[in-house]
């Protein structure tokens, strides 16, 4: 597959096939992943994948409580909420096989002085960002869905994932992918906006 096919081809699945994926399969994306750019060359990430049943439930429920907690903070009308959660516990959306949560270790650092904490950090999350992304170009190739899910980082369940995950306090959680078989042909959207559009040249 060529590069541009994966890039044009990439789009958000949320809706997965009840079919496991083979660990090799997954270490693949992970192989992948751990060729993105990291900041000072730390690699202080870490990924950990879910797919046995029971800690695959429990990131499920922190995902659904995560969306929850989303629309509540846009106002979504309570006729939509449980429409959300038809789309959820009915139908399935977001669950999948596999996850893979991402983490950085805030404790692996380059500068040490705490003035630089948040530069620290900012540059551990744009590390761990470029990794996800190559996760889910590696995915398309492989013939996987995937969906960037932010909701898990609400304070409190971004917590209750690490611990989930069995990390040290130190660790931050960047995001957390569902991986699996798309129930559907994945359609990606078109842009609305195009290059030229967000693109300035001096």
């Amino acid at each position: 597959m060529e590069l541009d096919e994966a890039i044009n081809g990439r789009t958000s699945v949320r809706y997965f096939k009840d079919e496991s994926i083979p660990r090799d399969t997954l270490l693949e994306l992970i192989k992948a992943a751990i060729w993105a750019p990291t900041a000072s060359g730390l690699e202080n990430w870490r990924f950990i994948v879910f797919e046995s049943p029971e800690p695959v439930g429990k990131l499920y429920e922190l995902i659904a409580e995560g969306m929850m907690e989303y629309y509540r903070a846009v106002n979504l009308p309570a006729d939509k909420m449980e429409k959300l959660k038809t789309r959820m516990y009915e139908e399935g959306m977001y669950r999948a096989p596999a996850y893979v949560a991402v983490f950085i270790d805030r404790n692996v650092r380059f500068l040490k002085g705490r003035e630089y904490d948040e530069l620290e950090l900012l540059w551990s999350i744009e590390s761990a960002a470029m990794a996800i992304q190559n996760l889910m170009l590696k995915a398309v190739e492989l013939g996987l869905g995937t969906v960037y899910i932010g909701v898990t980082n609400f304070r409190g369940i971004d917590e209750e994932v690490r611990k989930l995950a069995g990390l040290k306090e130190s660790y931050y959680l960047a995001g957390v992918i569902p991986v699996g078989y798309p129930r559907a042909d994945p359609t990606p959207r078109k842009r609305r906006r195009s290059a030229e559009d967000v693109t300035e040249f001096l």
